[in-house]
C-alpha cells in the first residue's frame, strides 16, 4: 500500500534519509499522516498537531509543509502516537491513531509498540513486512475540533538585549533572558566573567591629599560603629591619612574623568531608583549613605510590596532592592526597605532595563481605618449560659491595639433567624467591621455562614491553609439599594483596597481555635481588612508555606516566621 505520493520502499528510503534509518514508527506515522491528509477537503491551509515526540514529527515533516520551523506544526507530548491534521482557521480536521485494538493480526507490531519484546528479541525484517501488510488498517480516524488556544500563531513581540549575557532575547520572557534567568540546559566551561567597569583612579593614601573621595568608605568598629567616616565627593586632607590608615585604606579611589554616558556612579543609580521604588507614605533621604538610600514608613500602616516587581528588579545584575514582608503592620519612621547598585558604577544598558522595570513603586504604606466593630459571638452553649463567653473580651482587646471602637456585641444561638437579627441590629449601630465568632466548621448545627450568605455577604473567602484558623471567612455586606454612598476604592500594584461605604460592612468569621491559641489567623488578616486590603484565594493559598503556627511556649509573633 502507497504513503501518500510513494510506494512503501520509496517511503522507506526517504525516511533513511531524514532519519538516519527506516525507523518502524516513522514508516507508520507515514501511513497515519496521509489518512489524515486525504480526508481533509482538496484546498484545505493545514497544520499538524503531534502528541508524541518520537518518530511521528518526522513523518509530517517528511509528507506536508508543516514543521516546527514555521510554526505549522506544534508537539504536545501526551505520550499517544497520534496526529491531528486541521484547517489553520477554521480548527476542523481529523486525528489519526495508532488503535491497539487492531494489532491483533500483527503480532510484531503489536510486541514492538506495546514493548511486549526488547529490541534485541525483535523480527526487524518481518516488523517491516506486518507495516507494509497492515497500512492503514490498524489507525482510526476520528473527526476533531482544535480548542482556539491552538489555533493561530503568537507574535514574538518586542527584542530585548539581555544585560547580563548581551545576547536578544523576547522582552516578554522578563529582565534578563530565560537562559539568565537559571533554565539554560548547559553551563558554561570559561569562567563567567564580571560585568565591565570604568578605570578608577587609584591613589596611595599619602598623596590623596586634596583629591576628591570617588566613594563613601566605611568605618567599623565591632558592636560600636558602622557608618561612612568620609563620603564621596569629601576633599580629603592632609588631616586625613591618619585616620584612612587607622580605617586600613592605604589605597583609595579619587574621582577622574568616566566616560560620559557609559556608566552609572552608585550614588546616582541608588536616588534614580529610590525616586521610582517610593510609594504613598514612603520616605527617604538623600544622599545616599554607603551607596544606599533607606526606606521609611511615614505614617503608621500596612506596609505593601510590590514582590512581582521586586523580584523582577532583583533579576538584573549588579542592583538590589529589599524590603520588610509585605502586609506587615509598621510604625512611623520605621525603616522597611532599601536599594542600592551593587558595584562601584553599573553599565547604562543594566541600569535602564532596570528603571523600565520601576514602572509603578515597590513600597507603599497603607494607613489602617480605625474601625467601628460589631461582634457577634454564635453558640447556643453561651446563649444559654451553659458556658461563659470568652470571644468578646479576646476580640475587644486585639481590636483595641489598632484603635477601634466596639459599638455593637451580642450573643445568639445556633439559630439563622435569631442570627440575621442580630447582623442587622449591629449594623443599625454604625458597625463598619462584623467579627463573628464560632458557628464555621463542618458540625450540622453550625449555621453561621448560612446566616451571612443570607445577609448577603459577597466577595466571600472562606477557608485557608493556615492552621491555626484553617476556618476563617473573609467578606463583605453591601449596603441595601440605594443606601450606600460613594465606596473608596483604589488598586495599589495590582492589589485592591476598599474601604467598606456608609451602611456596608467587612466581615471577618473567626474560627473557635481563637478561643485557645493567642495568635491565629485572624491576626493576620485583621490589619489587611482595616488597610481596606481586598482578600483574594490566591493571597490565603499563598499563606499555605509558613502558615504552620509551632504553638511555642512564648509566642513572639510578629517577630517569628508565622504567615511571613
Amino acid at each position: 500500500m502507497n504513503i501518500d505520493r510513494y510506494t512503501f520502499e520509496e517511503f522507506k528510503a526517504q525516511a533513511a534519509a531524514f532519519h538516519g534509518y527506516p525507523a518502524p514508527g516513522l514508516l507508520l506515522g507515514g501511513y497515519m499522516v496521509a489518512m489524515a491528509k486525504r480526508a481533509l477537503p482538496e484546498g484545505t491551509l493545514f497544520e499538524a498537531l503531534i502528541e508524541t515526540k518520537k518518530c511521528l514529527p518526522d513523518a509530517v515533516q517528511l509528507l506536508t509543509l508543516c514543521s516546527i520551523g514555521n510554526g505549522w506544526m506544534k508537539v504536545i507530548n501526551l505520550g499517544k502516537y497520534a496526529v491531528s491534521l486541521f484547517d489553520k482557521y477554521s480548527g476542523e480536521g481529523f486525528r489519526v491513531h495508532l488503535d491497539t485494538g487492531k494489532l491483533a493480526p500483527y503480532p510484531e507490531i503489536r510486541a514492538w509498540f506495546l514493548k511486549e519484546k526488547s529490541k534485541q528479541e525483535q523480527d526487524s525484517d518481518k516488523l517491516l513486512e506486518e507495516i507494509e501488510a497492515a497500512g492503514e488498517s490498524i489507525c482510526t480516524l476520528t473527526p476533531i475540533r482544535m480548542q482556539p488556544r491552538f489555533l493561530g500563531h503568537a507574535h514574538m513581540g518586542n527584542i530585548a538585549v539581555c544585560p547580563r549575557c548581551s545576547e536578544a532575547y523576547p522582552h516578554e520572557d522578563g529582565p534578563i533572558c530565560r537562559g539568565c534567568q537559571g533554565e539554560a540546559p548547559y553551563s558554561h566551561v570559561a569562567p563567567e566573567t564580571q560585568a565591565p567597569q570604568p578605570a578608577v583612579r587609584l591613589l596611595d593614601v599619602q598623596e590623596a591629599a586634596g583629591e576628591k573621595a570617588l566613594h563613601d568608605m566605611t568605618q567599623i568598629i565591632p558592636g560600636v560603629f558602622k557608618d561612612a567616616a568620609f563620603s564621596a565627593g569629601q576633599t580629603l586632607s592632609v588631616g586625613d591619612v591618619c585616620r584612612l590608615q587607622q580605617m586600613g585604606r592605604f589605597v583609595v579611589a579619587v574621582e577622574s574623568d568616566v566616560p560620559a554616558g557609559e556608566y552609572i556612579h552608585e550614588n546616582e543609580g541608588a536616588e534614580a531608583f529610590a525616586q521610582r521604588m517610593a510609594g504613598n507614605n514612603v520616605r527617604f533621604a538623600l544622599p545616599p549613605r554607603e551607596g544606599k538610600i533607606t526606606f521609611t514608613a511615614a505614617l503608621d500602616g500596612l506596609l505593601h510590596v510590590h514582590s512581582t516587581a521586586l523580584r523582577a528588579f532583583n533579576m538584573i545584575p549588579d542592583v538590589m532592592a529589599t524590603s520588610r514582608q509585605d502586609a506587615t503592620v509598621v510604625a512611623a519612621g520605621t525603616e522597611i526597605g532599601a536599594t542600592r547598585i551593587i558595584p562601584l558604577y553599573i553599565t547604562r544598558n543594566a541600569f535602564a532595563g532596570a528603571l523600565e522595570i520601576l514602572a509603578e513603586p515597590l513600597f507603599s504604606v497603607i494607613p489602617l481605618r480605625k474601625a467601628k466593630v460589631g461582634i457577634l459571638v454564635t453558640g447556643t452553649e453561651v446563649f444559654k449560659g451553659l458556658i461563659q463567653d470568652k470571644f468578646i473580651p479576646i476580640i475587644t482587646s486585639k481590636l483595641e491595639s489598632y484603635e477601634c471602637s466596639l459599638v455593637a456585641s451580642h450573643i445568639a444561638p445556633d439559630d439563622k433567624k435569631h442570627l440575621l437579627s442580630c447582623i442587622e441590629s449591629i449594623r443599625d449601630a454604625g458597625a463598619d467591621l462584623l467579627i463573628t465568632t464560632g458557628g464555621l466548621s463542618v458540625d450540622p448545627d453550625d449555621v453561621t455562614r448560612a446566616a451571612l450568605l443570607e445577609a448577603g455577604v459577597t466577595d466571600v473567602v472562606y477557608g485557608a491553609p493556615v492552621l491555626p484558623g484553617t476556618m476563617s471567612l473573609v467578606g463583605r455586606i453591601p449596603a441595601d439599594a440605594g443606601e450606600s454612598g460613594a465606596v473608596q476604592e483604589t488598586c495599589v500594584n495590582g492589589t485592591v483596597h476598599r474601604q467598606p461605604a456608609p451602611r456596608e460592612m467587612q466581615v471577618l468569621g473567626v474560627p473557635a481555635c481563637a478561643l485557645y491559641f493567642k495568635t491565629t489567623l485572624f491576626d493576620i488578616l485583621l490589619p489587611r481588612v482595616l488597610a481596606g486590603r481586598v482578600i483574594r484565594r490566591p493571597e490565603l493559598a499563598a499563606m499555605g508555606e509558613g502558615g504552620f503556627c509551632m504553638n511555642c511556649k512564648r509566642c513572639t509573633w510578629p517577630k517569628c516566621f508565622f504567615v511571613k
